[in-house]
């Protein structure tokens, strides 16, 4: 047990080492301090979720990969955090494209071809990693376990902690301190990743800025919600949901309604609202009785 856990931590740290950029140096960070000049070869794990970032990021629903110039000037989260001017906030967004990238399968290669432009797979690779975590897990014929990895949770096989063998995920109330939950959700093996405007963020001047920002704009996304929880087979797909309801700001219609590996969503306002989505009835137990709640399916 104490081998696994410490081969997962040493994979953890890998993935890190390959996409981090909060470091000087990562795959990643060689493509960024490339762009403009020249591809980067990389191997197939950066490779391969970049390409999948990039592609998302071409569908325009939020989620944006090239967002990094954008990240590192406001950086919200990180020492320095600030208030950027409109003038500097300008200048990002004009290299913020992900049409200005190109990648080649044969060379396994990543060209940002625009100087100054960053890639920043925060918004995905903590969900990519979950899942390369419960794949080795799964390869050693672990049987249960939890994984964390701050707003992902990925529940692995069933829970020995219940007679029903069901987890228990509590959704955590935006407005109280850690640990407080509006609701719990019974459910099996799954990931729940949640996005919300309260982890991260900036106090200036009585305003808050969290660190969910809008590369249409620049600033923080301005919306009704205070957090969206995906609930899904695999951890990266709920990145990737959080994201698309997150600046969506509500309930799509026929949101996944063709994909059986996306199970629901709880979406939280700031004015203490739930809407639960896809979640059966008897799953669901409502802890704070000050929100209300509505419920819808899936499509």
């Amino acid at each position: 047990m104490a081998e696994q856990l410490n081969a997962t931590n040493r994979l953890i740290a890998y993935y890190e080492n390959l996409l981090t950029v909060n470091r000087p140096q990562s795959e990643v960070m060689a493509i960024n301090d490339a762009a403009g000049k020249h591809p980067v070869q990389v191997s197939d794990a950066t490779y391969t979720l970049t390409k999948r970032a990039l592609q998302l990021s071409r569908q325009h629903f939020g989620f944006n990969a090239t967002i990094g110039p954008l990240v590192k000037l406001w950086k919200i989260g990180f020492k320095g955090a600030n208030v950027p001017s409109e003038s500097a906030i300008k200048e990002k967004l004009a290299l913020i494209n992900p049409n200005q990238t190109d990648f080649n399968d044969q060379a396994l290669s990543i060209f940002l071809k625009q100087s100054g432009m960053q890639l920043d797979l925060g918004g995905i690779a903590k969900g990519y990693i979950a899942d390369r975590i419960a794949d080795y897990w799964r390869a050693y014929g672990k049987r249960s376990g939890i994984i964390d990895l701050g707003g992902n949770l990925l529940l692995v096989g069933d829970s020995p902690a219940h007679q029903d063998r069901q987890w228990r995920i509590g959704v955590q109330d935006p407005s109280s301190e850690r640990g407080q939950s509006i609701l719990n959700v019974k459910i099996g093996p799954c990931s729940a990743v949640t996005s919300g405007i309260y982890e991260r963020h900036l106090e200036v001047n009585g305003h808050s800025y969290h660190h969910i920002l809008d590369s249409q704009t620049g600033y923080p996304k301005q919306n009704d919600l205070a957090s969206i929880t995906i609930f899904s087979k695999y951890s990266i797909d709920g990145e990737i949901e959080t994201a698309r309801l997150f600046f969506a700001g509500k309930p799509l219609a026929g949101w996944a309604r063709d994909r059986p590996d996306i199970y629901g969503a709880v979406f939280v306002t700031r004015d203490r609202h739930v809407t639960i989505v896809g979640l059966e009835d008897a799953t669901v137990t409502l802890l704070d009785e000050s929100y209300q709640v509505q419920k819808e399916s899936k499509g």
